[in-house]
């Protein structure tokens, strides 16, 4: 069945751009993933992957199956959108690994943007500052600020890693909509700053998010040279840190 493109929020479906084709999103990047196909207006097929450490082994399945459930082949599918990072390297690489075969395969282009701007697109809060988080592990946060809007999103501070009392001072929660896994994981002391956490669906990555945001904005997230085009990371992996200590 075909959904109103793609957020939970209504709303975010009233300014339509049709693509020729429809592009294949995906994104690995957290504990949720997740597979979309849409054109631009409708949003064909949504998978959602759960167990992170599965994302390898199920996100070739999910593709196929989200290409049948669209009653799309190979072929009708005009580009590859990918969630960029940060998150989990792991995850994160798999997503940009396969992106780039598919890209290769299909002679198709590839689009990239922060997965952090995927979550702020998909919670379809407009107007008010929106404060995407991941958890980076070891008292540190993934995160970013944006500010979205009808034809599409605004970057106030691009992804960066950071402490969450930094992350704090950078941001001021006041009147800000913190959302992700980060944002509930330390709704604490967001709240005790004055800060808004949303949780349930708002908070969830969702790749169709990504359809929107390269219907709405395609040149920004355009990558010219797939083939050395690299996931934003944002920090060295804890491999690379304790090497170059």
């Amino acid at each position: 069945m075909l959904r109103p493109f793609p957020s939970p929020d209504a709303t975010m479906g009233d300014a339509r751009t049709a693509a020729a084709r429809p592009l294949l999103a995906l994104d690995t990047s957290t504990s949720v993933g997740g597979v979309a196909i849409g054109d631009g207006s409708v949003l064909l097929a949504e998978v959602t992957l759960g167990r992170p450490a599965r994302h390898s082994e199920a996100l070739l399945p999910a593709i196929e199956y989200a290409l049948a459930s669209a009653g799309c082949r190979r072929t009708d599918i005009g580009g590859i959108v990918v969630g960029a990072g940060p998150g989990s390297f792991t995850g994160v690489r798999i997503a940009a690994a396969t992106a780039k075969a598919f890209v290769h395969a299909w002679s198709v282009p590839l689009h990239a943007w922060s997965s952090l701007a995927m979550v702020a697109a998909g919670c379809g809060q407009r107007g008010r500052r929106l404060v995407p988080m991941f958890d980076a592990r070891r008292g540190e946060v993934y995160a970013a600020c944006y500010r979205l809007a009808t034809d599409g999103l605004g970057t106030l501070l691009p992804p960066f890693a950071a402490p969450i009392e930094e992350l704090l001072e950078r941001v001021q929660p006041e009147d800000a909509l913190f959302v992700g896994e980060g944002a509930v994981l330390h709704a604490d002391r967001i709240q005790a700053r004055g800060g808004t956490v949303a949780a349930g669906p708002a908070s969830l990555p969702r790749p169709a998010a990504l359809l929107w945001l390269a219907a709405r904005q395609p040149d920004a997230g355009q990558v010219a040279r797939p083939s050395v085009w690299e996931p934003g990371y944002v920090r060295a992996s804890g491999a690379q840190r304790i090497r170059g200590a």
